[in-house]
């Protein structure tokens, strides 16, 4: 089913839940044990956070505000709407709440919504109260997923963006200077602070002798210098040092490159300030290879497992470098039981936390939630002490891929005969099931349409940020399959906390005030 094309893009993973629902269609008996999808979820919720959380935090201090600031104004678009669906229509209550909660595909909000309907519910119609938002919910959550897919697959034909453009990622290119007489005397360290250049040195040639480019060491006038970053900061840099010269000739074993797998724990999560790699090994590193983007390395890149750096060094030197980073591919298909086994536990305990907003509202941030604050925190923090919590490239991919496919089935195979039933059986369902898809679409457009029209947003960290506002893995598992660029999941990361923190609350207040 994942090659099936919708609007002319495969669903991918996400078809997983498409072929649960039918599945579950068949009969009530076949579901999948809560327990699974859930354990699913928090996997696959814990991945995304591990591995999104240093961009996410840097994100956040520079425009993370103007995501939750979208984030929140469609919300409130979103309730005004179902606002006039309840003058329109005449739903219970009840009937509001689920159809809210599922075209925005949100189970906290329908837990919260259970629970307050426990509070005020008289006791012989309490089993057939709670059954109300459940049969909304399960009626529109299928269409939460696919509405939002195809908001995200129109839109783009629409505004001809694509998700495939790499806009956000790294481009990484190298030049070579020859320093002019304005630099001469002055040490690299000296002219990154006069200038604020965002460049790696590499080596240098002075005449017929070829060095590693060391911070405290004076340049001359003539000397040829290979600089590496990222275009546009190339371009600023080279007028200022002097001009663009051909590449750098050496003799063969002065210094030499070489690419090394980062694999030693004793290292992954230390920043490269810290490690002091030039005066303790004599190198330095000139890029990193993250999963498929390039990195320009900084005092402040930490070093996470599976890096793949380009190390220059004195040819004597290199293999004492590789022993130092470990340079083990096999180890990058390890996890460490031991960190992913606490950060899980801490993020679910996280979760079950009751925090009160008022009288009759409580707010848990539930088994999504919680895993993904604090796997964002500990993968801002990488390390705390001796364990470190970076995962594997590879390893967190295919914890996160499991966890994903648990989910997916589980609640496909949950809702499926629900679904079929509810469908099937009067106009109810099938008003519920339309009116619920077409919030889902209108929200989901006006989610993209503010957020690339007016905040100029890439479009595929758009749609990430638009799969976190709807707290929906499969929709993001799409957009991860079509984008490749590792960017919805930093969109997914910013929204998801906020939208879910909102949602619950505005689940609360369809009961109290429709």
């Amino acid at each position: 089913m994942g090659k099936l094309k919708l609007f002319g893009a495969n669903l991918g993973i996400a078809s997983v839940l498409f072929a649960g629902l039918g599945l579950g269609a068949i009969s009530p008996k076949i579901n999948l044990p809560s327990i699974i999808y859930e354990f699913g979820l928090v996997l696959f919720i814990y991945c995304i956070g591990i591995s999104s959380g240093e961009q996410f935090f840097r994100h956040l201090k520079n425009k993370g505000w103007r995501d939750n600031v979208l984030a929140l104004g469609v919300l409130v678009l979103a309730f005004l709407l179902m606002v006039v669906i309840s003058h329109l229509t005449d739903f219970k209550t009840n009937y509001l709440a689920g159809l809210f909660a599922g075209s925005i595909t949100n189970t906290p909000a329908l837990a919260s919504i259970l629970e307050t309907i426990r509070h005020y519910a008289p006791v012989g119609q309490l089993n057939a109260l709670l059954a109300e938002p459940v049969v909304a919910y399960s009626v529109c959550y299928p269409m939460g997923v696919i509405g939002t897919i195809a908001a995200i697959i129109l839109f783009q034909k629409a505004a001809r963006v694509s998700l495939k453009d790499n806009q956000t990622a790294e481009k990484i290119t190298n030049a070579v200077v020859e320093l002019s007489e304005e630099i001469s005397g002055k040490t690299i360290a000296s002219l990154v602070k006069e200038f604020n250049l965002s460049i790696v040195f590499g080596r240098v040639k002075r005449g017929a002798v070829s060095f590693i480019a060391k911070g405290d060491v004076p340049l001359l006038s003539g000397d040829l210098i290979s600089i590496v970053g990222k275009p546009e900061e190339l371009e600023r840099a080279i007028p200022l040092l002097g001009k663009r010269s051909l590449p750098i000739v050496t003799e063969h074993g002065q210094v030499e490159m070489r690419r090394i797998f980062v694999s030693n724990p004793a290292i992954i999560g230390q920043s490269l300030r810290d490690l002091n790699l030039m005066h303790t090994m004599g190198c330095v590193i000139t890029r990193i290879r993250r999963g498929d983007d390039e990195v320009v390395p900084s005092a402040d890149t930490t070093l996470h497992f599976g890096d793949r750096v380009r190390v220059l060094a004195p040819k004597n030197e290199l293999n004492e470098a590789s022993k130092f980073f470990g340079d083990s591919y096999a180890a990058q298909s390890h996890v460490d039981i031991l960190t992913l086994g606490i950060g899980v536990a801490a993020g679910f305990f996280l979760g079950k936390i009751p925090i009160p907003i008022s009288e009759n509202i409580t707010l848990r941030l539930g088994i999504a939630g919680g895993p993904l604050i604090v796997a964002l925190i500990l993968g801002s923090v990488n390390r705390v002490g001796k364990l470190s919590f970076v995962m594997p490239y590879s390893a967190n991919n295919t914890i996160s891929q499991l966890g994903l496919v648990l989910f997916l089935a589980g609640v496909g195979t949950r809702s499926g005969y629900a679904f079929r039933e509810t469908i099937t059986q009067g106009t109810l369902g099938l008003n519920l099931f339309l009116i619920g898809g077409c919030l889902t679409f209108c929200v989901a457009f006006l989610f993209l349409f503010f957020g690339n029209l007016f905040l100029k947003v890439p479009y595929s960290r758009l749609a990430g940020m638009l799969s976190g506002f709807h707290t929906q893995p499969a929709v993001l598992a799409f957009v991860n399959d079509q984008a490749k660029n590792g960017q919805p999941n930093v969109g997914y990361a910013s929204t998801y906390p906020i939208a879910t923190l909102g949602k619950i609350i505005l689940a609360q207040l369809i009961l109290s005030l429709l």
